[in-house]
């Protein structure tokens, strides 16, 4: 390969790994990166999805958009414009985009701020404070996730109770299953060493707040103190398309990238709510709370956080996760 050819192979390499940070349903990590020297693929690893919370793998394609628009991203702030194709082989429902070089990009400064965030990002369990997001601020949210292709709704004060109790009923309804219990048990109790699934020291104790969040430890377990927060600043998104396709999974898990990078970039805190997308009953009533037609895929809080970092979330070592092409 010629200096120019190898260093375009490094980027996409790279652009892998950075991939790695993205946030993903229960800390599953569900994706395969293959490298070669000019193009990244991306794959579903469905030995990760979730048969009773995500049956159909909806999830797992939201967790890898998720993965890709932090692979572009990484590009873009390395200077290089990104050719991607997504779902590129109708016979191949597991390779989910392909991610080529087509030249030089000037990188703006959205992007750079979006690579930086990258390794500040987090999911915050806790309580957030007190002080308000502002309406500019959730703005700047909806407009990063409308660039990906899907729609983003602000829940309304007066449709944060109609959430609350959708949240409640999804708690209560997936507890009550074995399966969804064997499931969690499984993905909360995983190995150090394993680098996934969400550790109970890094969720919170039970507490009230405005919006209720997954219990991770019903079991129990060391869990993280709440704080005296209550999430009373916290403001509350839901993204959605209008189709409930894989191509629109994956815009909203790019769309999700975009919320919480972004998010980070404003000196906020996130965390992901799917929970109540994935009891068919509480997605309906999150249909209700949208201005329009659409399928929602997952929310989002989003808030200001308490002093000091919560333990980080482990990840698997990147060999486990990217290959090289034969």
């Amino acid at each position: 390969m010629t200096a120019d050819e190898t260093s375009r192979a490094q980027a996409l390499y790279d652009a892998a790994r950075t991939a790695l940070a993205a946030p993903s349903i229960f800390n599953t990590q569900p994706w395969r990166w293959q490298a070669d020297p000019a193009v990244l693929r991306l794959y579903a690893d469905r030995r990760r999805q979730l048969p009773t919370a995500d049956p159909q793998g909806r999830l797992l394609t939201v967790s890898c958009g998720a993965g890709l628009h932090h692979a572009r991203i990484a590009l873009a702030a390395a200077g290089l414009a990104a050719d991607v194709r997504e779902l590129p082989h109708p016979a191949d429902p597991d390779l989910l985009a392909e991610i080529g070089i087509e030249g030089p990009h000037e990188p703006t400064l959205a992007e750079l701020q979006a690579f930086t965030a990258i390794t500040r990002r987090h999911t915050d369990r806790r309580p957030f404070t007190t002080q308000p997001v502002t309406d500019a601020t959730c703005r700047a949210l909806i407009t990063a996730g409308e660039h990906e292709h899907a729609h983003v709704h602000l829940v309304r004060d007066d449709q944060v109770a109609v959430l609350a109790l959708a949240a409640v009923r999804a708690g209560a309804l997936q507890l009550s299953d074995p399966d969804y219990r064997a499931e969690l048990a499984d993905w909360t109790h995983r190995p150090p060493w394993s680098g996934e699934g969400v550790s109970t020291e890094t969720t919170v104790q039970a507490v009230p707040r405005r919006v209720p969040i997954r219990d991770y430890a019903p079991f129990g377990g060391q869990t993280m103190r709440p704080g005296r927060d209550t999430d009373a600043g916290a403001r509350y998104l839901v993204l959605f398309t209008d189709d409930d396709t894989p191509a629109a999974w994956l815009h909203a898990g790019q769309a999700l990238s975009a919320v919480l990078l972004t998010a980070t970039v404003h000196g906020l805190a996130g965390a992901p709510i799917s929970d109540v997308t994935e009891v068919p009953g509480t997605r309906d009533e999150l249909r209700r709370l949208l201005p329009g037609l659409g399928e929602p895929q997952v929310c989002v809080r989003v808030g200001y956080a308490q002093p000091r970092m919560p333990p980080p979330t482990t990840r698997r070592p990147y060999e486990e996760s990217i290959t090289s092409a034969p």
